[in-house]
């Protein structure tokens, strides 16, 4: 029988990203149609950010998540619903005063993931590791990370661990050993975002060394690397992610009209790597998610 594989769509993310596309969704109603959509071209699982519907800027407000998960779960889709809790981790030290934070980009650990608590979805995002992430450091301290987990274990939430470079991979493996996530623990990892692992196969083999048995993992690319770690993901014997939050193009100079194109093609990679698309009644049970 053909291995089934789960896609993962990440629907907007959290980056200054409406500008270049204007199919990038913004608002709650915008975010849960394209999470539909995405569903009907085959993905078992949508990520989840929200914006600022006025602004387009990333926003953390618990009324936007709320918005969109009661639309999904309105509309009786069987799509896993993945909410982020990287918002807050943000820092750029201010040019007067480095102890302070020039950007408004940091919240506790309370903080970043109280919608989970809240909205109770399948699975939340938990990032594994502090990294220059472009122009700003990327805070996410071990105490910190303990503390979440601990949290999001207690609610009853699968935490999909966001793995971006090899020492993050190191850490998830310490975690996982100390047994901090129900079995299977399930792992992205993260390719192609400066200044962690770059998108490559040999990245990609590197990284899943590190993956402890017995967990699941998956695996994305950014831009233009989207689609061809896809198919290495799958030929690794992981799952895979695309959409907006990693790439705007759907083929060189071609914007992507929408998250469902991306999951139509990521689906033509798995068929003709002779693997299957993963239904989320599947996912669930790959995932032990109940």
């Amino acid at each position: 029988m053909s291995r089934s594989i789960i896609i993962s769509c990440a629907l907007t993310g959290g980056g200054d990203t409406t500008a270049l596309s204007p199919h990038v969704p913004v608002t709650p109603e915008q975010i849960a149609n394209e999470a539909l959509a995405a569903r009907a071209a085959g993905a078992s699982i949508v990520h989840i950010h929200v914006r600022d519907p006025e602004t387009g800027k990333p926003s953390r407000e618990t009324a936007l998540y709320a918005e969109v998960v009661r639309r999904i779960r309105n509309s009786g889709s069987d799509v896993l619903i993945n909410l982020t809790t990287g918002a807050g981790g943000r820092y750029i030290p201010d040019d007067t005063d480095p102890n302070r934070n020039a950007i408004d980009g940091m919240a506790s650990p309370e903080d970043r993931m109280a919608h989970v608590l809240e909205l109770r979805p399948d699975i939340c995002s938990l990032d594994i590791g502090t990294m220059n992430f472009s122009k700003y450091a990327f805070l996410n301290l071990p105490s910190h990370v303990e503390r979440m987990a601990a949290a999001i274990r207690e609610a009853g939430v699968k935490p999909e661990l966001e793995v971006f470079d090899l020492g993050h991979a190191a850490f998830a493996r310490h975690l996982c050993e100390r047994g901090l996530f129900a079995d299977p623990p399930w792992l992205q990892l993260c390719l192609g975002i400066p200044w962690g692992a770059p998108a490559s196969t040999e990245s990609m083999q590197a990284l899943k060394n590190m993956v402890p048995e017995g967990s699941q993992w998956s695996a994305f690319g950014i831009s233009r690397h989207q689609f061809p770690m896809a198919a290495q993901a799958v030929l690794l014997g992981g799952h895979v992610r695309v959409g907006l939050e990693d790439n705007l193009y759907l083929s060189r100079g071609q914007l992507s009209p929408g998250n469902a194109p991306m999951v139509e093609r990521a689906a033509r990679i798995i068929g003709e790597l002779d693997a299957e698309v993963a239904t989320p009644a599947q996912a669930r049970e790959i995932l032990h998610i109940g």
